[in-house]
């Protein structure tokens, strides 16, 4: 576990004690509330990224191909490792 300690105006502080927010579960929540939206804007960004960059679609087909390439090279290196040691 991680200690934090964060300074707010008093009176903000009072009330987010009154509705409940300073508690772990509930800043714990909050924290991971944000954690998801960061990540929601970042695919966001990447998306219209890749949009402006008129990069085309892959298809279900190429996607489970490169999938199985990339599992079969794990697969591979693991089988080394072992044989190795």
């Amino acid at each position: 576990m991680t200690t934090v300690q964060i300074t707010l105006p008093d009176q903000l502080a009072q009330r987010a004690k009154d509705a409940g927010l300073l508690s772990d579960a509930a800043i714990q929540s909050l924290l991971e509330d944000a954690m998801r939206r960061q990540a929601g804007r970042r695919l966001l960004a990447i998306a219209d990224e890749l949009h402006a960059a008129n990069i085309p679609p892959v298809s279900d087909d190429e996607v489970v191909a490169a999938v199985k390439e990339v599992r079969a090279k794990r697969r591979a290196r693991r089988e080394q490792d072992q044989h190795k040691q």
